[in-house]
């Protein structure tokens, strides 16, 4: 009994002081031992099959395992909970997501979000460890479920900023499982942060101002800064308004610096620089173009 007993408490420590019951039989702890815990309040019931080793709340890798348990045999971390374990970092996640194949109906389960998939693709799930899908299915999955497209696009954009997986990797799993929900603007943002200087090359500046009541900008202008020449994306320099239009590689390494130093420059010559993050066109178009507009026509009256 000692040595049961033993086990089912390392098991338990390494998955967040659960183990489920079919876990404990299997190490030699019986139902009438676990009921013996349960009733003497050392152990804690935690749902049909799981059973919580230690007193006290789930701890999060607890309601993960949980999670997969109580949803059913052929249940899965999925979508944002699977790149939760993957590694991903700052992203509010208030529900586990958990994805089962149809056919089986999924178990009702507090704080669990789940979702019915067609079918389990082969190498869709990991082995070993948690039941969950890749990462690139999860980020595919994760940005379809999301509860809305900013909420979506900040999954692609911080899974890559995290580099949870190689971005030709997300593309392909695009392209091979053709989700139908978001399909368009998945494939738009995943575009964006694998290549952000095509598409930056690609936008087409003359018909967004022309949407908007600006006259047409100038491309790529160029202004002196104490260093020598600078180039800002586009602007109207008769004025001295100038729009930076950010691509996602502007995050990654000593960009931030070098921008931060152009648009400083141009500011201390009296000019006025507006930054749009590429995402930020996508999603909120009317927005932000909306502040180049309220900007051009307080620059126009002031050199008038």
């Amino acid at each position: 009994m000692k040595e049961s007993l033993d086990a089912a408490y390392r098991l338990a420590e390494s998955q967040g002081w659960v183990a489920s019951r079919t876990q404990l039989t299997a190490l030699g702890v019986t139902r009438w031992m676990v009921r013996d815990r349960l009733a003497k309040g050392a152990w804690v019931r935690w749902g049909v099959h799981t059973v919580g080793l230690r007193r006290g709340d789930l701890s999060g890798l607890g309601r993960l395992w949980r999670a997969v348990w109580e949803s059913g045999r052929v249940s899965a971390l999925d979508g944002v909970s699977a790149l939760v374990v993957a590694g991903l970092t700052g992203f509010d996640v208030p529900e586990v997501h958990v994805s089962v194949p149809h056919g089986r109906a999924p178990r009702q389960v507090d704080g669990v979000r789940r979702h019915v998939v067609a079918l389990r693709r082969p190498g869709e799930l990991l082995g070993g460890g948690l039941p969950r899908t890749t990462t690139a299915v999860a980020v595919i999955r994760g940005a379809q479920w999301a509860s809305s497209d900013r909420q979506a696009a900040l999954l692609l954009v911080m899974s890559a900023q995290q580099r949870l997986l190689p971005l030709a990797r997300m593309q392909d799993t695009l392209d091979t499982w053709r989700p139908h929900r978001r399909r368009a603007l998945i494939r738009t943002v995943l575009n964006d942060v694998i290549d952000g200087a095509q598409a930056l090359g690609e936008l087409d500046v003359g018909a967004l101002c022309r949407r908007h009541g600006l006259p047409a900008p100038h491309r790529q202008v160029v202004r002196r800064g104490p260093s020598g020449r600078i180039y800002l994306d586009l602007g109207w320099p008769d004025i001295g308004l100038f729009v930076e239009i950010d691509g996602i590689h502007h995050v990654f390494g000593d960009s931030v610096v070098v921008d931060a130093l152009r648009q400083n420059s141009v500011v201390l010559s009296g000019g006025s620089v507006l930054r749009i993050p590429l995402l930020g066109l996508r999603l909120q178009e009317s927005a932000f173009m909306g502040q180049v507009v309220t900007a051009y026509w307080m620059r126009s009256r002031r050199a008038a």
